[in-house]
Parts: C-alpha cells; structure tokens; sequence
C-alpha cells in the first residue's frame, strides 16, 4: 500500500475519450477512491464502473454528461466488488435506457464474455476474463489508444489483493504485453507503461513466494541459496511467516498480511513444495521438492 498519494482531481479528462470520475470514496483501501471512467467521443457513451453509491459521485457524473451532452448507453463492471457495482442504482436515474453489462451477471444484467467487443463513437472496447482478484473480474483493452482498464488487478499505487494467487498470476501472464500504452486503474493514478506497471506486479509476487520459502527452510530472510540448512523452526503459521517476512511493517498490517502469506502458501501445497497440516494449521516445506 502506497503511503503517500497524488491528489486526483474528482474529475479529469485523460484522454480524448477517457474521462475519470472518482467514486467520493477515499480510503485505506481504495486509495483516492473507485475510479469510473467515461468512455467515448459521441452522445452515447461507455461507463466503466459505478462507484459504491456514494452522492458526490452521482452529481459529478450528472454535471460532466450535460457538460459532454452526452449519456450513458452502456455501464460495464469491472467485478462484484461493491465499491464498484453500488452506484448501478444512481446511473439508471440518471440513465434509464442504460444497458448494464457483468461477467457472472446479476439479475437485469448482460454478460460480458471473454473476447466481447463493445463500441461507442471514438472507443472499442475489448474485454477479456482476468480472475484472481475476484472470479469474475473481467480487464477491457481500449483499441483506439493500445491501452488498457485493469480493474483492480493492476492498481496506479501499491499492489492489489487477490482471492486466488495462481489465478491471478495467471491472468497478470495474459495481461502483460497486451498494450504498449496506458493502463487505466480500478484505483489509483493513470500508468503510463502498463505492462511495465505488470511486469513489476509478476516480480513482486515471485518475491514474495521466495521470501516464504525461504523463511520455511532457514527461519530468516537474509541467506545465501547454498547455505546448509541449521537447527530451527520446523513449522510456521502465516502470522509467523508475516512477523519474519514483513518485519518492517507496522503491527496493525500484519493480520491483513497474513491473508496473502496464505495465498502464497496454498499455491506452494498446490505445486507439492509446502505441506499444510489441517490439525494445527501449521506449514511446513517439502524438502523432497526443489523450491528455489
């Protein structure tokens, strides 16, 4: 988590068809809050997400439509999160003929399929099936400008949380190299090189997997590949890897730490380099796989 944000504008014109609208949400979470985006050069626009319901961020996008003299024709959710679903209500007041579009839709929703095209004037929109952060999360590449909306995937600052970390490696792979230009964030400032912004989020997380291992056969971070194995802790939790691991971070993060320390671990068991005992909820590796 960055500690320190830009400030964002509630509102600003990116591009010449990508307008940002924030949620009015700021937080430890959200960052300078949800970004929804106004896409498209015509009277019928795309809107990428919807914020969580919040009234700033209705009257914002009322004024910036009459402002564009233009409406929302289609509404596209990145995923279920309800910082970026909970303003669908506010959007169909202001928009009734709108069209609301969702992977795994809720009722009165569409669905958006991997690989579906959807297009206003000045704006084609390429969706493709990204889970990890959430089953349904779904990242949209606009052609026009070889750029990408990443959802809450790749965030502009600090790293994302995920529910699944192989799938969502998985889906950072088929993100990485898509588009040369920008990358449009869920939250967070515009990245200017998203698949450099990706390729950083890869590495991170492999940093991460190598710091776990390590801890589980050394009992510290800070060893040479080759040394030998010493006397020490044959079994962790995930709070006792976050202590080791995230020494350095202040004690209030570290339960939220353990969340993704147990991702890491579950892809390990998964690969048959860590060993999981259900009993004691303790880790352990498997020395009889190579693991670095």
């Amino acid at each position: 988590m960055a500690t320190q944000l830009v400030p964002l504008p509630e509102v600003e014109r990116l591009s010449a068809s990508v307008v940002r609208i924030l949620g009015g949400n700021p937080g430890k979470f959200t960052l300078q809050g949800t970004n929804t985006y106004l896409i498209g050069r015509g009277p019928q626009r795309i809107l990428l997400d919807t914020g969580e319901g919040k009234p700033s961020w209705a009257a914002n996008l009322k004024t910036v439509l009459s402002e564009e003299k233009a409406t929302v024709h289609k509404a596209l959710l990145t995923h279920w999160h309800g910082d970026h679903i909970n303003g669908v209500k506010d959007l169909q007041s202001l928009c009734p003929q709108v069209v609301i579009y969702k992977n795994q839709p809720d009722e009165g929703q569409n669905d958006i399929e991997d690989g579906q095209v959807f297009n206003v004037e000045g704006a084609t929109l390429r969706a493709c099936h990204t889970p990890g952060h959430t089953d349904d999360h779904m990242m949209f590449v606009l052609e026009e400008e070889d750029a990408v909306f990443t959802g809450d995937n790749v965030l502009g600052h600090g790293t994302a949380v995920f529910q699944d970390l192989a799938e969502y490696l998985s889906s950072l792979r088929r993100m990485q190299d898509r588009v040369a230009g920008r990358g449009y964030p869920g939250h967070g400032a515009v990245i200017e090189k998203a698949t450099t912004r990706i390729l950083e989020y890869i590495q991170h997380r492999q940093q991460r997997e190598n710091e776990v291992i390590r801890v589980l056969r050394y009992g510290k971070l800070d060893v040479s590949e080759n040394e030998p194995s010493p006397e020490r802790k044959t079994s962790w939790t995930p709070l006792e890897l976050v202590k080791v691991i995230y020494h350095k971070v202040p004690e209030n993060l570290h339960l939220p730490a353990s969340h993704g320390v147990t991702q890491v671990l579950t892809k390990l068991e998964s690969e048959g380099k860590a060993v999981h005992d259900l009993a004691s909820g303790r880790w352990t590796l498997d020395t009889g796989k190579p693991t670095l």
